[in-house]
């Protein structure tokens, strides 16, 4: 067993310490000598259910009968299944009862993977819309982030298409002072399906003034369903002596849709938790900051994934440490965007007005709310 690398790469010590104690409890538990199945297309199918009933932590979450799914599936193993092909099949229809983004398995030939978790929603994003319109020719780039300062308005927009591509403070620090004067940031990270945990926690710091709770971890301390450790406060810190944005004045509106998954639904989650903290200006007096989400549903995934790897050599991944937010609720199946901004795409108005509606929405809001003196508009 072994953890997903995108996941834990160099971690704010702040966020992550108490995410020690559950990676040293988890690994106790499989590190034992529990899987005694053989290198057979049975065995390879017992290893892959018992790993995932004794360390998988969403089954009483989406009600799901685990003992069924064997009931059902094992025994075709006496007839039926005659290949590895075969095996591959039934360990995805598996996957699928799960509904959870984060359970696959890797071979040599295919990837078992659950998708309906977005499938079923508008799409409320056009790369080419944004790319023509929105970013232009203009933009500048860096740290996997596009960027643009509006004329219109002096709203600044920011698209970070993946949590996978790294943050580097010193990246950061350039693109919050170029748009410092802005009235407000868009932060697009539609279709992002995620990535690394800790870029998430690196750019939500930028808009944390104080230590601020932003949600709780559990971990498995035994074999049955329900075997969870008591709930573990999750921080996030202000960035040291970084450029910081202040949302109390200049309002950020986060824009997401079904595709934003693990990593960008956990970075809504911390954003979220930071929204309405009350921030001092110049004279001490205290303002909420104003950080929204504009858009569709996230597309959820708050499992934190291990992985193991089956007698045939074949990897599993899967959730095993339910995350929640601060008030201890579960965000596995997405998080819903601010009241009065769940904001759908129209068709019609991209393809004749080439106008995004989320975007427009979002500066709207911005206009509204911005707090910022109106004679700071910039170029693009």
């Amino acid at each position: 067993m072994h953890i997903n690398g995108s996941w834990f790469k160099v971690a704010p010590v702040g966020f992550f310490c108490c995410l020690l104690s559950a990676l040293c409890c988890f690994s106790s538990c499989l590190d034992d000598d529990e899987l005694e199945q053989d290198d057979s297309l049975r065995g390879n199918f017992e290893a892959f259910w018992q790993t995932l009933d004794e360390h998988y932590c969403f089954f009483d979450e989406k009600g799901i009968d685990w003992e069924g799914v064997h009931r059902k599936y094992a025994p075709l193993f006496d007839d039926s299944i005659t290949s590895q092909f075969e095996l591959f099949n039934v360990l995805d229809e598996m996957v699928d009862t799960l509904r959870d983004g984060h359970v696959n398995v890797y071979t040599p030939f295919n990837i078992a993977r659950y998708w309906s978790w977005y499938e079923d929603y508008p799409d409320n994003y056009d790369d080419n819309l944004v790319h023509e319109y929105y970013l232009g020719k203009n933009y500048w780039y860096t740290a996997g982030m596009q960027y643009v300062m509006y004329r219109r308005d002096s709203v600044a927009y920011v698209r970070y298409s993946s949590f996978n591509s790294a943050i580097g403070a010193t990246n950061l620090d350039y693109i919050l002072a170029l748009v410092r004067n802005a009235n407000g940031l868009i932060l697009d990270i539609r279709d992002n399906g995620g990535g690394s945990l800790t870029n998430a926690v690196t750019l939500a710091e930028r808009f944390a003034t104080e230590k601020t709770l932003t949600g709780y971890i559990r971990h498995k301390t035994g074999r049955g369903h329900n075997d969870f450790s008591n709930a573990e406060p999750l921080y996030v810190e202000p960035a040291g002596n970084r450029m910081r944005w202040d949302a109390s004045v200049r309002p950020v509106v986060i824009l997401t849709n079904r595709h934003c998954y693990s990593a960008a639904n956990n970075f809504v989650q911390l954003m979220r938790a930071l929204d309405g903290t009350m921030t001092p200006d110049s004279l001490g007096i205290l303002f909420p900051k104003m950080i929204k989400t504009c858009g569709d549903r996230t597309g959820g995934g708050s499992g934190l994934p291990f992985e193991s790897v089956l007698p045939n050599g074949w990897t599993i991944r899967f959730s095993a440490c339910p995350m929640t937010d601060p008030d201890g609720r579960s965000t596995e199946s997405g998080i819903d965007p601010s009241p009065g901004l769940k904001v759908d795409m129209d068709s019609l108005s991209a393809f004749e007005n080439h106008q995004d509606d989320i975007i427009e929405a979002a500066r709207q809001y911005i206009m509204e709310h911005t707090r910022a003196p109106r004679e700071t508009a910039e170029s693009e």
